[in-house]
């Protein structure tokens, strides 16, 4: 498999993508067709570069990313038991 090689700007603008969307990296990262690891590496090289130019969470987004820390959490659970339950029934 050959190594894609993307442009600053292509990098650029795929990381002004994710953080002025609020859009997760993994659903940008479908969108644009790039592997979500190298768009996380592109978002967390922009955010060491670029220190403190992201606003802070709000308390209704911190109450909202609470619930779903806590939904996901318990989702994966219930995923990992039902596995479990079909590993069993198989």
């Amino acid at each position: 498999m050959e190594k894609r090689v993307y442009t600053p700007e292509f990098r650029g603008e795929a990381v002004k993508i994710v953080l002025g969307s609020g859009k997760a990296v993994a659903a940008v990262a479908r969108d644009i067709g790039v592997h979500e690891g190298t768009l996380m590496n592109w978002v967390n090289k922009y955010r060491r570069e670029h220190p403190g130019t992201e606003q802070p969470l709000n308390m209704s987004e911190r109450a909202e990313l609470k619930q779903l820390r806590d939904e996901t959490r318990e989702l994966r659970m219930e995923r990992d038991f039902l596995k479990k339950a079909a590993a069993f029934n198989a």
